[in-house]
């Protein structure tokens, strides 16, 4: 399945495999880390990294808003990656990607990276937030860190998980972690790596991968 549902802080949310959650009362999609423009980033510094990444990550994005009923777009932290992100062409396909949706309210809580990459440019019109955002009974964050009175949705750690077969046979996979105070979304950019994390006590994890979601099972 492509989506999942689950119970948090008495909300439904909807797991999505393209590494997202639709929050069906609030009309609303989040994601973390899209990392606009690190490949242009890294192209500043020489190094022959993909072409084409935030084309990608946009063109995902457009699909998720066709096909889920947003009024909001939440992206929880490092929405840039660097100050050198934000070359003529990462900026062109940003302006063009916002015209396309020019009604849907777009908040972006600041992570590390937006910190140093300075806030989007103004005629996106992105609302900008620092940590904690509430919203609902959520603290939306980029930072996973508990929150006094709310549960945290959080991003920062782009959490992946390593499935192992027979013959030392590893499969790397994004994943949602899902714990009792926070839970973390998988990086959604498509150039932005992950750290490996095990399963903890009282927390659920949730693997994406080949357009599905699946609880892990230990």
């Amino acid at each position: 399945m492509d989506e999942l549902a689950i119970e948090y802080a008495g909300e439904t949310l909807l797991l999505l495999a393209d590494k997202a959650i639709y929050w069906p009362q609030q009309h609303t999609l989040l994601v973390a880390d899209l990392h606009i423009g690190k490949a242009a980033s890294y192209r500043a510094l020489h190094q022959p990294v993909p072409r084409g990444t935030t084309e990608a990550t946009l063109a995902r994005l457009d699909q998720l808003l066709a096909r889920y009923a947003c009024n909001r777009l939440v992206v929880l932290g490092d929405f840039l990656h660097a100050r050198t992100a934000r070359a003529a062409g990462t900026l062109a396909a940003l302006a063009a990607w916002r015209t396309r949706h020019c009604e849907l309210e777009i908040v972006l809580v600041r992570g590390n990276h937006d910190r140093h990459a300075g806030d989007p440019p103004a005629e996106l019109g992105i609302t900008v937030h620092e940590e904690p955002w509430l919203l609902g009974p959520f603290a939306l964050c980029h930072e996973p860190e508990p929150h006094a009175s709310h549960a945290v949705l959080a991003g920062h750690v782009h959490p992946a998980y390593v499935l192992r077969g027979r013959a030392r046979q590893r499969l790397r996979l994004p994943c949602f972690v899902i714990g009792a105070q926070v839970a973390v979304l998988p990086a959604f950019g498509e150039f932005t790596g992950g750290w490996n994390v095990a399963p903890q006590a009282g927390t659920r994890m949730f693997l994406t991968g080949a357009d599905r979601v699946w609880p892990l099972t230990q």
